[in-house]
């Protein structure tokens, strides 16, 4: 168990940081989404071990990249759009 929660944690850090270079201004600071990403990955591979049992190791670390994809889904910000004012004002 040791090992899958430590490898859910690099992968969500890993996901984390992959958010971060792909979307940097629609996340909050760095150090919240690595955070978030590591620690969703973790309670994820809580979950789905709690959930699954032992023995299914692929499954816990793909369980715990969806919770964590999940969780840093919540922290996105919308695009930043122009506000557009109607020619008649």
């Amino acid at each position: 168990m040791f090992l899958e929660a430590f490898g859910s944690a690099l992968l969500g850090l890993a996901l984390a940081w992959a958010a971060l270079h792909r979307l940097p201004d629609r996340l909050p600071a760095r150090g919240v989404v690595l955070t978030a990403g590591s620690l969703g990955a973790v309670f994820g591979a809580l979950v789905t071990h709690g959930a699954l049992g032992p023995g299914h190791v692929l499954a816990t670390l793909i369980g715990a990249l969806t919770i964590a994809a999940v969780l840093l889904s919540l922290l996105l910000r919308p695009a930043s759009r122009r506000l557009r004012r109607s020619p008649a004002v």
